[in-house]
C-alpha cells in the first residue's frame, strides 16, 4: 500500500505506542532521556518577590523624587524592616524585595549622594521584580511525562530539588544492512563493492533519537542469510533493515519478514528518495525496511522511522525539525512526490540553496549539506525568493 509522506508518518505514530519499561537515573545522566513521571514544584517559584535588576526598591507613588536610603539587600540575604513612604533600599538582582516596596528602579536611572537617592522619572507598581509564585506555585506540575530532557529541563529538575528522575529505558535497535555488494568499513572493497556506510549512519541517527544501536552482520542476498539476521533482529526492541526492499530479484526482506508472521502497514511512500519504505510488525516487534541507497536510508529514518523509535520510549511529540526559508535560486520538479534534497541553509536560517547531488547514493553531497529542501508534492516550480520547507540535518 502506497501512502503520502504525511499519511506514512501518521500511520507510524498511530501504530507505535509506549513500550519501554522505566528506570531511575541520576540527574547527571538524565539529559537526552524521556521523562516518565510528572514533576511538581516543591514550593512557590520564586519563593519571594525577587528583584530583576540592580537598583533601588521603592514605593512607586513616591516617584519622581528624592528618597532616603535606609539599607541594602543582596541576593541570598533578607532585609529586616520595611520600606515606608519617602524611603528606598538599595537592592541587587535576585534579592528579595523588602516589605512595603512595590517596584525596583534600575540603578542607571538614579543619582545617589550619601544616604539620598534622586530619581527623576516615574515608575509603575510591579516593575522590575517577579512576584512570589509567578513562575509556579508549590504543587504545580512543572514538567509532564513524555518530554525529552534537555539542559533547561535539567535546570528545572535541579531547581525543584530532584537528584534522580524516572525515565523510559532506551530501546535496543538492531541494524541490518543487506546485499552481496557490502563490505565493512575497514575492508578493501572489490571493483563492484561498497563499504557499509548505512549501518554507521543509522547507528548515529539511532543514538540521536535516544536508542541503543546494535549493528548485526550483513544479510547476504540469499534466503538463509537474510532469515538468520531477521531472526536475530526481532529479538531487539526495533529492527531496522537497509536495502532489499525494492522489487528486484534478490530483494528478499519482505518475503522473509512474511515468514515471521509480519503485518505490513505500508510498503511504499510517495517520497524521493525512499519510495520503497516498509513498515510493519513481526513477532510483536516493529520493523522498518529502509531503501538501501544512503540518502534514502538517512531520509526515511529521520523523517518517519525516528518518530516510531521516539514514541516507543514515551516521547509525546516526536520532532520533525522543519522550518521555512527563502529559495536562493529558482527550482523545478515533477509533481507527485514529496522530495527531500540536499541543500545549504544560510547561517541565519533565512535562505536555502539547493545542493549539487548525483542521486541518493551521493554520500559526499549528503555530507556537504546542512539541511534538506522539502518540496510540496502538488507544486511544480518555485521562483527565487519563494518560501519553501527545509528539514534541519
Amino acid at each position: 500500500m502506497a501512502l503520502t509522506f504525511d499519511e506514512a508518518r501518521a500511520c507510524v505514530l498511530r501504530e507505535v505506542g509506549v513500550s519501554m519499561a522505566t528506570e531511575t537515573v541520576a540527574l547527571a545522566d538524565a539529559a537526552g532521556r524521556v521523562l516518565a513521571e510528572e514533576i511538581t514544584a516543591d514550593r512557590d517559584y520564586p519563593p519571594f518577590p525577587r528583584s530583576a535588576r540592580d537598583g533601588f526598591a521603592v514605593q512607586a507613588a513616591d516617584l519622581p523624587g528624592a528618597l532616603r536610603v535606609i539599607g541594602e539587600v543582596r541576593a541570598g540575604d533578607a532585609f529586616i524592616g520595611r520600606v515606608n513612604a519617602g524611603e528606598a533600599v538599595e537592592i541587587m538582582t535576585g534579592a528579595g524585595v523588602p516589605e512595603g516596596a512595590d517596584a525596583v528602579v534600575m540603578v542607571e536611572h538614579t543619582q545617589r549622594k550619601g544616604d539620598r537617592v534622586k530619581i527623576e522619572r516615574g515608575i509603575q507598581s510591579g516593575e522590575n521584580f517577579n512576584p512570589r509564585g509567578i513562575e509556579a506555585h508549590g504543587g504545580d506540575v512543572v514538567l509532564s511525562a513524555g518530554v525529552r530532557i534537555g539542559f533547561a529541563e535539567v535546570a528545572l529538575l535541579a531547581t525543584v530539588g530532584r537528584t534522580g528522575v524516572l525515565v523510559y529505558r532506551r530501546p535496543r535497535v538492531a541494524i541490518v544492512s543487506t546485499g552481496d555488494e557490502i563490505v565493512e568499513a575497514g575492508e578493501t572493497p572489490g571493483a563492484h563493492q561498497i563499504r557499509n556506510s548505512n549501518a554507521a549512519s543509522l547507528a548515529v541517527q539511532v543514538c540521536r533519537a535516544g536508542g541503543r544501536p546494535e549493528i548485526l552482520g550483513v544479510a547476504r542476498d540469499n534466503y538463509e542469510s537474510t532469515r538468520a539476521q531477521v531472526r536475530h533482529g526481532v529479538e531487539a526492541d526495533l529492527l531496522l533493515l537497509s536495502g532489499g526492499v525494492s522489487a528486484g530479484k534478490y530483494d528478499l526482506v519482505e518475503k522473509v519478514l512474511a515468514e515471521f508472521g509480519a503485518e505490513f502497514f505500508f510498503d511504499r511512500v510517495l517520497i524521493q528518495p525512499g519510495q520503497p519504505l516498509v513498515f510493519g510488525k513481526a513477532q510483536d516487534k516493529f520493523f522498518f525496511g529502509l531503501p538501501g541507497n544512503p540518502g534514502s536510508t538517512m531520509i526515511t529514518f529521520e523523517t518517519i522511522a525516528r518518530a516510531g523509535l521516539e514514541r516507543m520510549q514515551g516521547l509525546q511529540e516526536p520532532a520533525l525539525p522543519m522550518l521555512r526559508a527563502r529559495l536562493a535560486r529558482p527550482f523545478r520538479q515533477k509533481p507527485g512526490l514529496t522530495r527531500f534534497l540536499p541543500a545549504r541553509l544560510s547561517a541565519d536560517g533565512a535562505t536555502i540553496e539547493p545542493g549539487i547531488s548525483h542521486g541518493s547514493g551521493d554520500v559526499a553531497a549528503l555530507a556537504r549539506c546542512n539541511a534538506f529542501l522539502v518540496t510540496e508534492p502538488d507544486r511544480a516550480e518555485w521562483a527565487a525568493g519563494d518560501d519553501i520547507r527545509a528539514l534541519l540535518k
